[in-house]
């Protein structure tokens, strides 16, 4: 049961009666493809056990959900995985593959590592084999990233770890578009109705805005569904043809006037 849940929730789900949304998007089309819902205080990483990705798949998370057992089964699985390494790692280097002296101006992968990850599996101690990848941006900020994938450059991990803000586009989305800062109820079922609400929302404007073909943003595509919710039209021709539809009919008012005003006499 999610206890003290906040209807007017502040501080980014730190309230011990928080929730969190665990969500899985698929970066090709932005779309989530998977989430669950889970009370705050449930560490992150637990969420991994409800993924079944495919063999040759490539996932791509944050550092929060570094969870070496884990990260071993899909190595056996032929699963890839980047994320970034935990500020307190403990590491055992193996071996430095490539290593680059820097200048205050440059950036990009400046080291490569094998490294070893202690874990722990039925109580035996285990030990997993990844590589580690040092890089620096353009602003000079410094990043660790965490892979088993030895057949691609460094440049390339560095770059699939990017495609992890897609996730943060789509949270963006939910967020601007939906009713999603305030919950209608307290109880755990009416919240999580909300969340589910939302979700299934966005995918439908989804669905209509890759459908349709329309260079309209996001946004704009939200605007005009939910301005004509309560009209019998169909959406799709909202979104492609229906403002141009109501300019046109304005502009020829506007050129006519007396087509459309009935005679006193």
């Amino acid at each position: 049961m999610m206890r003290k849940v906040d209807p007017n929730p502040k501080g980014e789900g730190k309230k011990k009666g928080g929730l969190k949304v665990h969500m899985l998007t698929d970066i090709h089309n932005e779309t989530p493809v998977f989430a669950r819902i889970s009370e705050a205080k449930m560490h992150d990483k637990k969420f991994l056990a409800h993924l079944h990705p495919s063999n040759d798949s490539m996932l791509v998370f944050d550092k929060a959900y570094n969870y070496y057992l884990q990260f071993a089964t899909w190595t056996e699985e032929g699963v890839n995985f980047v994320c970034r390494l935990k500020d307190n790692a403990k590491i055992q280097l193996q071996e430095v593959l490539f290593e680059k002296a820097f200048s205050k101006e440059e950036f990009g992968v400046y080291r490569v590592e094998h490294i070893h990850l202690d874990y722990k599996e039925n109580k035996q101690q285990k030990t997993l084999c990844l590589r580690l990848v040092y890089y620096k941006d353009e602003k000079g900020r410094k990043y660790k990233f965490l892979t088993n994938i030895w057949d691609i450059t460094a440049e390339e991990v560095a770059l699939i770890y990017k495609y992890r803000w897609t996730i943060e586009t789509t949270f963006k989305k939910l967020k601007q578009n939906f009713q999603l800062h305030f919950f209608y109820s307290e109880t755990e079922n009416g919240i999580k109705t909300q969340i589910w609400c939302t979700l299934i929302a966005h995918l439908l404007l989804q669905v209509i805005s890759v459908l349709s073909k329309s260079k309209k943003a996001f946004s704009a595509i939200a605007a005009l569904v939910r301005i004509h919710l309560i009209s019998h039209l169909d959406l799709m021709w909202v979104v492609t043809e229906g403002g141009r539809a109501y300019a046109k009919r304005i502009s020829s008012r506007n050129k006519s006037p007396t087509s459309v005003q009935l005679s006193l006499f």
